[in-house]
């Protein structure tokens, strides 16, 4: 009701007041981000897919986390979950292949943040076409064992990390082979976003007896940490590197297998596989990164030098998107009361309804 002197026009309503809940959403595979009405900014975890071992352990898939990421309330944005790298199953010496990088994930909102995959696991050295480094990406690969006094050195054939680079780092690199001294080496262990992959050296003798009438077992090295999140409700640790593949020294066919080979190079947190050798000529596997943690798989045994048989490596694990909208107190204007100035501007500006 108006009245004659430039009263009130309309309904006395009290404003609307409440709460937007906090929301916790957790991509494990590729799908659509759509925010609550009221959302402005998200809170994020972006892992990209862990590389699949080779010889060398995989790096641990790209590790991004940050607040503020800004939105448009209600929107759709979409998300991709990169999958973990593949590790080679169908030649008869599989460790002595490098492994793929892991796939990418993305959170596409308006300033997007992509996590780059974890560089695979370098290949023994003296293989042609079996690369010994291990490849870059979010974190690197470790490097296959080297039969070269100087092709394992410090910084010569370990995956790099933060690749490309981004601040902060989402990576570290792998670890590179030493030279053993006899037949082949130490593989490397897989980066990982906590820490680097551990160095080749870090392997042990696990059994041995001369050459030639026996075999010598090098354990394989330890992939790098991962790296620990809140976001999701738990402590949980992602994108740590696989281990370092082990490595059998034969003597001639016929000689006595070792009774027991035991496991070599571990991964690390965030589902980094270990790389274990079992007894030759078996199916000497490294482990599989563990799903949705993007960690990199573990290198497989890398065989003998007079045996051609080599072990499986394990494939990376894939990667995982986790958004979190914070809850939002509200106070919503509703139809109210009006006076005579404000309803003729409105008019005037075409905005009364």
């Amino acid at each position: 009701m108006a009245s004659t002197n430039g009263g009130f026009v309309g309904i006395d309503y009290e404003p609307e007041t409440g709460t937007q809940d906090a929301v916790i959403t957790t991509f494990n595979s590729t799908g659509t981000l759509t925010t609550q009405p009221r959302t402005t900014q998200i809170e994020y975890l972006v892992v990209a897919g862990g590389g699949a071992g080779g010889h060398g352990g995989g790096g641990g898939g790209g590790f991004r986390t940050g607040t503020g990421n800004p939105v448009s309330g209600g929107s759709p944005y979409p998300v991709t979950v990169g999958a973990g790298g593949a590790a080679v199953t169908s030649s008869p010496i599989f460790a002595r292949n490098a492994g793929a990088n892991g796939g990418d994930s993305v959170l596409g909102t308006p300033t997007p943040i992509t996590s780059t995959g974890g560089g695979g696991g370098g290949a023994p050295s003296s293989y042609p076409g079996s690369p010994s480094f291990g490849r870059g990406g979010g974190s690197g690969g470790g490097s296959g064992a080297s039969v070269d006094p100087f092709g394992g050195q410090p910084g010569s054939n370990e995956g790099v990390g933060n690749t490309p680079p981004v601040s902060p780092s989402q990576g570290n690199p792998g670890g590179h082979a030493r030279y053993s001294g006899f037949s082949y080496g130490w593989a490397g262990g897989g980066g990982g976003a906590g820490g680097a992959g551990i160095e080749g050296a870090s392997g042990q003798i696990l059994y041995g007896m001369p050459e030639p009438t026996g075999y010598f077992v090098w354990g394989g090295s330890v992939g790098g940490a991962g790296s620990p999140s809140s976001i999701s409700g738990s402590d949980v640790k992602y994108a740590g590197g696989g281990g370092g593949g082990d490595q059998i020294a034969a003597g001639p066919p016929g000689y006595p297998s070792p009774p027991q080979v035991a496991t070599s190079g571990s991964g690390q947190d965030g589902g980094g596989g270990a790389a274990r050798s079992i007894s030759r000529p078996g199916n000497n596997t490294g482990e599989s990164g563990t799903a949705n943690r993007g960690g990199g798989g573990g290198g497989g045994n890398g065989g003998t030098r007079l045996d051609v048989s080599g072990g499986t490596a394990g494939n990376g694990g894939a990667g995982v998107v986790i958004t979190k909208e914070a809850a939002v107190n509200f106070t919503a204007n509703t139809s109210g009361v009006w006076n005579m100035e404000a309803l003729y501007n409105n008019v005037k500006a075409d905005t009364w309804v």
